[in-house]
């Protein structure tokens, strides 16, 4: 049976969406560098920015990393000031995080600032295309959530 290659890596879809991906965390790395935030922090930010009073569980699944990472994370923004949970749990073992007056401020710059490194990645896109972009992205979503690895054999 004759295998299946990538063939040129510029033509595959994959490929090129790493290189968007990698190009757009280090220029969001180096843009919250300033404010003393790393990319999951900003994410755990934005999160509880639009919806207070999340878990813990609920925050590394949305934000894309480990609870223990996400645990590490909360601690540190709740350590600079930036968010408040409670030192029990109001109902089973969840701890609701809500960002104070000060997370919301350092949220506001954050949020300007990776806006402003995604509108500069994707001028060359037309809004039109861009939302076609988005769309065609979202369609894929289901479909990655059942990718699996193929193994030899």
């Amino acid at each position: 049976m004759k295998q299946e290659q990538v063939g040129e890596l510029g033509l595959s879809v994959g490929y090129v969406l790493k290189q968007v991906h990698a190009s757009l965390r280090t220029a969001m790395d180096e843009t919250l560098r300033p404010l003393d935030l790393t990319v999951p922090q900003y994410a755990c930010l934005e999160l509880l920015g639009q919806d207070a009073g999340l878990s813990s569980s609920e925050l590394a699944r949305r934000a894309f990393v480990t609870r223990q990472s996400m645990n590490l994370v909360l601690r540190r923004l709740q350590d600079r000031g930036l968010l408040t949970r409670p030192d029990e749990a109001p109902h089973g073992r969840a701890l609701p995080s809500r960002l104070t007056d000060d997370g919301q401020a350092i949220l506001r710059r954050a949020s300007t600032a990776v806006r402003t490194v995604e509108r500069q990645l994707f001028a060359p896109l037309t809004p039109e295309q861009q939302l076609r972009l988005r769309e065609d992205l979202a369609t894929c979503l289901p479909s990655a959530a059942r990718v699996r690895p193929v193994t030899d054999g």
